[in-house]
């Protein structure tokens, strides 16, 4: 709020003749106020920007795990879906998402200005605005391009990506993130139960949406060959770079700093009544702690809850684990405490573990498990948060509704996990009704899948001109100088020379 200096009141306070000094002093009071506000407009968006940086960089996270997890054969085709989900996506959010999504005033159920940004800069929005609401928008189209890796027409990704990004994602984070939708929490004339959806960072928005799609794209197309065998049983098709994995994972860790605290979307904010040292930036900081732990017990869950399944510590499972708990603690990251997201992760690793194993009993194939982990570990994060919400949390991040419900099991009855239950369903329905349709029309057109030959020949080679991976043979002709390996043949006790 800005401040403000009265001449006539000062006047009267230096006395006679003190007219002049008194507008001299209040204008530049006034001055030093306007550079103060200037500076908190800076601040924060600067803080957006470098979060909106930040997400983006999960981009490159997204592509090396999805590479790390196909088969080499299908690298370079992995690689491009991703790379198209940010260009498709950039031009797509561009022209429509963000008004679908953004574009008040407008109904509760889809926006209706600043297509192509017109009238953007104003009082509501800034460029930076719109540019960490894209990196968001091109994540869930990333998290459904794996669940149908190794498999899926080049021109399917790019139909599915646009329809995603362009309407189907923009309209579910209108309805939770615009002022104006039906349940947003922000939304304090009329709102969902009296309280809301608190769906903070997107377990629904975004972690839902894009594993809901990948769902009814992969069952649409059907499992990859080999996949399963002709009893039913599971066949492990391992990807063909564990570093690739551990690469992309820590870079998606790195960015969910983010993802979770810089949906804030400012950070010099102050709390009313708190000392001066407690703020927004200590939220954010609680938020980023929240995320942490959530993961690293998700990871830790996961890992001995595989040693005790599979007998093995796989290093893949605690990626994936890791990455589920991030993906629960998205929603309530802002409004839980810490104690709590261990709890959330915890859950979360069982929630995956559980899905993979039903994926399994149904012959569902998920290259990357991203049905699974952002669609089922999402859907928990929407539960969870409705059952921890602590209610000096929720009127902090929320403020203007006093008495607002919070946690059920933190005393704040049930109505916030109505809302939620309702947010989670209503999800469910669109995704299914709009991508549902989509994934079918281009399955029945002969556009979705790609022909057995191809798949069997791997998509690097007969659709984009080669492996990624360049394999240079030892000509037999030429005597090797080094020293040679040997290996021991199971069936002979005499090393043989290679």
């Amino acid at each position: 709020m800005a401040a403000s200096c009265s001449a006539s009141q000062l006047a009267q306070l230096l006395g006679p003749n003190g007219t002049a000094a008194a507008t001299f002093i209040c204008d530049q009071f006034s001055a030093v106020d306007s550079k103060f506000i200037d500076t908190s407009y800076a601040v924060d968006t600067t803080y957006l920007l470098f979060s909106a940086y930040l997400v983006f960089s999960m981009q490159l996270g997204f592509a090396m795990l999805c590479a790390g997890s196909v088969r080499a054969k299908n690298t370079m085709n992995i690689m491009l879906t991703n790379v198209l989900d940010a260009a498709a996506g950039g031009l797509f959010y561009y022209l429509f998402g963000f008004a679908f999504a953004f574009g008040g005033p407008s109904n509760g159920f889809i926006g209706r200005h600043f297509f192509g940004l017109k009238e953007v800069p104003n009082m509501s929005f800034d460029y930076s605005h719109f540019l960490y609401q894209w990196a968001f928008a091109i994540a869930a189209a990333g998290i459904t391009s794996g669940s149908i890796a190794e498999r899926t027409q080049f021109v399917a990704y790019l139909i599915y990506s646009s329809f995603l990004t362009g309407f189907v994602y923009p309209v579910v984070s209108h309805w939770i993130w615009s002022p104006d939708g039906w349940a947003s929490a922000f939304n304090t004339g009329n709102l969902l139960f009296g309280s809301g959806v608190i769906d903070f960072a997107g377990s629904g928005v975004v972690h839902m949406v894009g594993g809901i799609a990948g769902l009814w794209g992969a069952y649409i197309e059907g499992p990859r060959i080999g996949r399963f065998d002709h009893t039913g049983r599971s066949v492990a098709l391992r990807g063909h770079s564990a570093t690739l994995v551990v690469l992309g994972t820590f870079l998606l860790w790195f960015g969910w700093y983010g993802f979770n605290p810089g949906s804030f979307n400012k950070i010099l904010i102050s709390y009313d009544g708190a000392a001066s040292y407690y703020g927004q930036w200590s939220a954010v900081g609680r938020t980023a702690v929240t995320t942490t732990l959530a993961g690293c017990t998700a990871a830790l869950t996961t890992l001995f809850g595989k040693r005790i399944l599979s007998g093995h510590w796989n290093v893949t499972d605690v990626c994936n684990g890791l990455l589920g708990g991030f993906a629960a603690i998205t929603a309530g990251c802002s409004v839980v405490e810490p104690w709590a997201a261990i709890i959330c992760g915890f859950v979360a690793a069982v929630v995956l573990v559980s899905c993979n194993k039903l994926a399994e009993k149904m012959r569902y194939d998920d290259p990357l498990e991203a049905a699974q982990l952002h669609g089922g570990c999402g859907a928990w994060g929407i539960i969870f948060t409705a059952l921890f919400a602590s209610e000096k949390y929720v009127n902090e991040v929320y403020p203007g509704k006093p008495g607002r419900p919070y946690g059920l099991f933190m005393g704040g009855g049930g109505r916030l996990l109505g809302a939620h239950l309702v947010q989670i369903l209503v999800i469910i329905g669109w995704v299914s009704a709009t991508m549902g349709p989509l994934f079918f029309i281009l399955h029945k057109m002969n556009l979705l899948r790609i022909s057995a030959e191809d798949e069997m020949a791997g998509m690097d080679m007969t659709r984009h001109g080669g492996f990624a991976y360049v394999y240079h043979e030892e000509d037999d002709s030429v005597k090797p100088t080094a020293i040679q390996l040997r290996k021991i043949e199971p069936s002979s006790s005499t090393p043989t020379s290679v």
